[in-house]
């Protein structure tokens, strides 16, 4: 039997961070090389950070709707961060936004073994020093080799009243 190696506190807070490097190279990819360039960034993002060859993700992206909504497949996920796929006509490329920097916020983590939830809110600063703040929820596992990975991620705007 496998040994479980349990996820910690400090493995989800480098987890998060690692998205935020993440969404910004796509978006200094995009700048500096094109969409193309963009593109080979988030796949390898997508590879490294999320559990595609563990099974379906649940990915719920902020800024989707209808039969798309949920995005299990790497293709739905790397549509959604780069845009230009005709099989989702709708998504723009949300991690092309000029991204600078992201922080995140912590409400609530929960963690069992080799499973953890964590949810807060995330704080995406573009290159004009807007902030665009998003409620996030990840879930992840940890591979064969130990990776954590995240398997589900869902993301929202905050209810404005």
């Amino acid at each position: 039997m496998p040994v479980i190696v349990p996820i910690t506190e400090p493995e989800l807070t480098t987890a998060r961070s690692a998205w935020g490097v993440g969404l910004v190279k796509i978006a200094e990819a995009h700048e500096t090389g094109g969409i193309e360039s963009a593109r080979t960034v988030a796949s390898r993002m997508l590879d490294e950070l999320y559990g595609y060859q563990l099974g379906p993700v649940l990915f719920k992206p902020t800024m989707a709707s209808g039969h798309q909504t949920f995005r299990p497949t790497k293709q739905g996920a790397l549509s959604y961060f780069v845009g230009h796929d005709p099989e989702y006509r709708f998504d723009n490329g949300f991690g092309l936004n000029q991204w600078q920097s992201v922080q995140s916020e912590t409400a609530a983590s929960f963690i069992h073994g080799d499973v953890a939830l964590w949810m807060g809110h995330v704080m995406i600063t573009n290159k004009k020093g807007q902030i665009t703040t998003v409620d996030k929820s990840f879930g992840y596992t940890k591979d064969a080799n130990g990776v954590l990975r995240i398997v589900l991620h869902h993301s929202s705007l905050p209810y404005q009243p």
